[in-house]
């Protein structure tokens, strides 16, 4: 269950998400702010036909940072070249994308928080002063060889900012965080996937993926993919909202976007440690799930709705979390 509601792209999934990805500034639902400022500058770099300024990009994974940083490309009619911090191992690795880019093109590195140290120190000069620095030789006869590079812009996308060092960070002329999307707006992401995806859906039927999806487009993406197999499947291939809260149903996914192993998580918390606090590695013993798992998947979600709170000795369940499990909250012991 955890690949449903996993915000990560899955491999096979490629795609799909791909052909569902907006192109132009103009179609990217969401985002307000963000969407605004980056059209200005986007504007004013065509306008003044300079090669777009550094982006980074940082936020929860499957909020668009890789849409945004092809969308970039898009509006100023370059190419994108797309890689990750775990892909560049060697300083030649980077040394061959970056010497095979045109003028203005974006290189774009997914997970930037990855690279090692050594990479770094080759895009320094390559963001500041568009050169590549050669080191030729070892030892006392070492020279350094520099190459010039086409002016050209970095995206770079992360999850986790704080593990970005400063001299890296400083470099981006603009850094954008992205948030967790309204209902409203992922109403309007299902919509429009579903048009593409050529399935007819009415908008309340689209509200009923949205308010499962976690905050988060590619996993309301996914819902409504599992949606489409429902309907094609048991209803004729008529998307209602029935036929959608079904759908969800099947997958053991509530109302709230919660699925089975969040509220075996929250009924552990609540049933079996008085509702903590308890570690995460008690939770993930007497849950049978990976520690990684409870943090990165289930956890974030949990304290976004106030069900769950992180204390110095560990989990604790909120008043919100008894209610939705339905068990009532203890009585304060009399002194």
């Amino acid at each position: 269950m955890e690949e449903i509601l996993e915000p990560k792209l899955q491999e096979e999934e490629v795609v799909v998400d791909t052909s569902l990805r907006p192109k132009q500034i103009a179609d990217f639902i969401g985002q307000a702010q963000l969407k605004e400022n980056l059209g200005i500058f986007l504007q004013a770099a065509k306008q003044r036909e300079e090669t777009m300024d550094h982006v980074l990009f940082y936020g929860p994974p499957g909020l668009g940072k890789t849409t945004l940083a092809t969308i970039i490309a898009s509006e100023m009619g370059v190419n994108i070249r797309t890689t990750s911090g775990p892909a560049l191992e060697r300083v030649g690795d980077v040394a061959a994308i970056l010497t095979n880019l045109e003028a203005g093109d974006i290189l774009f590195i997914d997970e930037i928080h990855r690279i090692h140290k050594t990479i770094e120190e080759v895009l320094y000069p390559a963001m500041e002063e568009c050169a590549l620095d050669i080191v030729i030789g070892k030892g006392p006869s070492a020279r350094t060889v520099r190459l010039d590079l086409p002016r050209f812009t970095l995206v770079g996308a992360t999850t986790r900012l704080s593990l970005l060092s400063a001299p890296l960070r400083d470099r981006f002329g603009a850094t954008f965080h992205l948030d967790l999307y309204t209902t409203d707006d992922l109403t309007a992401i299902v919509a429009r996937s579903a048009a593409i995806l050529g399935m007819k859906t009415p908008i309340e039927a689209a509200r009923a993926v949205a308010v499962r999806s976690r905050g988060t487009p590619r996993i309301a993406n996914r819902l409504l993919k599992r949606v489409r197999d429902y309907a094609e499947v048991v209803s004729g291939g008529t998307v209602t909202v029935d036929g959608a809260e079904e759908a969800m149903s099947r997958l053991a996914i509530d109302a709230l976007g919660l699925d089975a192993t969040d509220r075996r998580i929250l009924s552990v918390i609540i049933e079996k440690f008085g509702g903590g606090p308890v570690g995460v590695q008690t939770i993930a013993a007497a849950t049978s799930e990976e520690i990684d798992t409870i943090e990165l998947v289930h956890e974030p979600y949990l304290l976004q709705l106030g069900f769950l709170q992180k204390t110095p000795r560990g989990r604790m369940a909120t008043a919100g979390a008894y209610a939705h499990i339905g068990v009532p909250l203890p009585t304060p012991a009399l002194s």
